[in-house]
């Protein structure tokens, strides 16, 4: 008598047991995938620092004054940028650039040169008027890192300028 109610008993726990299992095994699963996309755009930054020169002194034979400043780019991987500079607000006959006397408004102008190498035989222009565009090294961006070129600036000896401030703008550009 007593193994029957123990079997009784546990068959009663086992259909329990089975029966909450079959529930859960009942309930089913349905999946879907989730679809998750972006756009990564072709874009670029840029920035700079301004080509400051020393002051100087226009009754000095052959000592051409020298400046540096730089232009800071930052583009998307796989982007082929150039750099233009403009040739400025000031721009003379031959597209020479020039910075004009702040005090008097602008009436004497001071010649002035940029250049993308350190012997300053490489002018920086815009590729169209006068100068070459820069290309950074390698020419087509592997990462997203800021790339920085020198920009060298050079006054020609010898000009006949009064004692002045002088000043310009340069439009730098970054084509991608």
């Amino acid at each position: 008598m007593k193994m029957t109610k123990l079997f009784l008993l546990l068959a009663s726990i086992g259909v329990l047991v089975i029966g909450s299992d079959s529930r859960v095994l009942a309930a089913g699963k349905a999946t879907a995938g989730l679809s998750v996309t972006a756009s990564v755009i072709k874009a670029c930054t840029i920035g700079t620092t301004a080509v400051a020169f020393s002051p100087y002194d226009p009754t000095v034979a052959g000592a051409n004054n020298t400046g540096q400043g730089t232009v800071t780019i930052t583009c998307t991987p796989g982007t082929a940028p150039t750099v233009a500079l403009g040739l400025g607000n000031n721009v003379g006959s031959g597209n020479q650039r020039n910075m004009k006397d702040t005090a008097t408004g602008g009436t004497n102008l001071l010649k002035y040169g940029l250049f993308q190498d350190t012997t300053r035989s490489i002018a920086w222009g815009d590729g169209t008027l006068g100068g070459i565009v820069a290309t950074p090294t390698p020419a087509t961006v592997v990462d997203n890192k800021a790339v920085t070129f020198q920009v060298y600036g050079q006054i020609p000896a010898l000009q006949s300028v009064p004692e002045a401030s002088y000043a310009d703008l340069v439009v730098a550009t970054v084509n991608f």
